[in-house]
Parts: C-alpha cells; structure tokens; sequence
C-alpha cells in the first residue's frame, strides 16, 4: 500500500495573508512631498474679469529655452543683483515714474519657455519670493529665516502677529505666464 504525502493545512491562509496585509497598511508611513507652493490659475469655466494693469507696475523677467535672462528687456547674465532689483521696484512708491505706484499695484511677471531646465525656473522662482520675503523680514523688524518661520506656524500668535505686520500692505503678486512653446 502506497504511503501519502501529508499535506498542509491551507484553510487558514486567506486569513494570515489579510492579516499581513493590514498589519503592512496601518505601519506603512507615506511619505509626503512638497512641492510648490505657488496659487494655480482658476479653472477655465470660471469667468475671469479683465483687469487693465499699467505697464510701470509690472516687473518683468523671461527665461528663453537657453537659460538666458531678460529682466525688463535687458540681457541679464549675472542674477546676483535681480533680487535687489525687484525690491526696489516693489518698495518704489511712486518715487520713479517708470516704476511701480505701490507696493500694492507692483506685479512681478515670470515668463519663460516650455525648453527653460526645471533648475533655471526655480532658482528666479525663489529670487522673486525671497526678494518679497526680504521686504516682509523688513517691515516686520526681524530677520528673514525668523520671518519665514513665522509663516510656517501661523498658528501660534506671536508667529502671526510678526507675519500680519510683514504682510501689511504689501502682497505677493507673482504672475507666472504659461510657458511659450518654443524651444526644445
């Protein structure tokens, strides 16, 4: 008489493999990546009013499919100096005619080509809200790491009441234009 194989009990295994299953999900962290935290143009079924802007308080930057820089139709190489520029412009008051009226009509507009590298477009990116940061360090009487951390928690009120008075009539406007499509 041949001799059987023992076989395994399997009943139970649907059992064990929900088991591990759930024991993975609820230990498993996501991690969570930041991305850019810039305000997206409103859906296209959204009615959007036309707004006449004067040309003198709009700042503009564009970045071609090479990299190149041109800010307010000059060449730029060297973007050590653009913060400063843009600061001046925001901070103008009516000072220079060509410049911005207002801190509160001053419009910085970012333009660039749909063949700009990703490092190109976040490094002026940054030059623009760091320049808007500085003025905000500024007026509220601290530094511009103390600033932004303020910002970050504005839950607590010591936090909020140094972002309130760094924000105080000066707001962020940054118009990021669609891409053009030349390039490579």
């Amino acid at each position: 008489m041949p001799r059987s194989t023992p076989e395994i009990p399997n009943a139970s295994m649907a059992d064990i493999a929900f088991l591990l299953l759930t024991f993975f999900l609820v230990t498993t962290t996501i991690s969570n990546d930041r991305g850019l935290s810039i305000q997206l143009p409103p859906p296209p079924e959204v009615q959007q009013e036309d707004v006449k802007i004067q040309e003198h308080n709009m700042f503009k930057i564009q970045v071609n499919s090479s990299d190149n820089l041109l800010v307010e139709g000059e060449p730029m190489t060297d973007v050590s100096g653009l913060k400063e520029q843009i600061k001046k412009f925001i901070l103008n008051r009516g000072s220079d005619p060509t410049q911005s009226d207002s801190p509160e009509k001053a419009i910085v507009s970012y333009k660039t080509d749909r063949g700009t590298s990703h490092k190109r477009f976040i490094q002026i990116l940054d030059l623009i809200q760091a320049a808007y940061y500085d003025i905000y360090a500024d007026q509220a009487g601290v530094t511009n790491q103390r600033f932004r951390e303020a910002a970050s928690d504005p839950s607590d009120p010591e936090n909020k009441a140094i972002y309130d008075k760094g924000r105080a009539g000066i707001p962020m406007q940054i118009s990021i234009a669609e891409p053009t499509k030349v390039g490579n």
